[in-house]
């Protein structure tokens, strides 16, 4: 299988005032196209900083990430947007729906920003999704109106409409109860054994046994790398590297 990310030696700092805080320390890593992975650490080891310079919402301070085509590192702001919009999908713990935009509208948003595609065939792409995820009764409702399941069912269909390379996925069953989120992961799962390669921050020992590997980060640095599908096993080694 072909690397579809390729990161050397990232590091990201933070500067507040005379306060410096290195939130990664020189991370490499590899991830291959159609991988499931879990990443995992405590509160502020750099687990959503290496997500966000992955998905091009932050840039990193020194070191080389490759997704695809693209050097992240290399890019410039207007760049990196086209980046975000055409090559990436991203899944959030809140959601984050446009409120005032019902379900289908939310869904095919990206997709009529991106303008890569006609307004006929993102309509048929949604179509698919909906009914894909099992939410085409609640197409013209708003979130408001959405179970938490609901929603994130929602917010996996907008992540998928522009079929991004990587999907990115910040804590997808935090804000979910146990059922909803064995449906999330569920879903996630079966997009996988489609090709769709997926990277997951969780605290969740459980959303990352679903994963076909676990990488555990501490204080910015990669410090372990695990198989998926044992939640007791993973929980276990989560405690050790405290």
């Amino acid at each position: 299988m072909t690397a579809l990310v390729q990161v050397a030696e990232l590091t990201k700092t933070y500067q507040t005032g005379d306060v410096t805080f290195q939130a990664l320390r020189g991370i490499s890593l590899e991830i291959t196209s159609g991988d499931f992975v879990a990443v995992m650490g405590q509160s502020g080891s750099g687990k959503s900083t290496l997500l966000h310079i992955l998905g091009g919402l932050d840039e990193p301070t020194s070191g080389s990430v490759q997704v695809g085509e693209h050097r992240l590192d290399k890019l410039n702001q207007t760049e990196l947007a086209i980046f975000r919009r055409n090559r990436v999908g991203f899944i959030f713990q809140f959601f984050n729906l446009v409120e005032n935009l019902n379900v289908r509208a939310n869904i095919e948003l990206p997709a009529l920003l991106s303008n890569s595609i006609s307004k006929k065939q993102i309509r048929q792409h949604s179509t698919e999704l909906l009914e894909r995820l099992g939410i085409s009764d609640q197409a013209g409702k708003h979130p408001w109106e959405l179970s938490g399941g609901q929603q994130q069912r929602v917010a996996i269909a907008r992540a998928f409409i522009n079929s991004p390379a990587l999907l990115l996925a910040d804590e997808p069953t935090g804000n979910l109860d146990s059922a909803s989120g064995d449906d999330v992961l569920k879903i996630l799962g079966e997009f996988n054994q489609q090709g769709q390669t997926i990277l997951m921050v969780t605290h969740s020992a459980a959303a990352a046994a679903s994963a076909s590997y676990v990488l555990f980060i501490r204080d910015g640095l990669l410090v372990d790398r695990m198989p998926g599908g044992s939640e007791k096993a993973i929980a276990r080694r989560l405690v050790d590297l405290r």
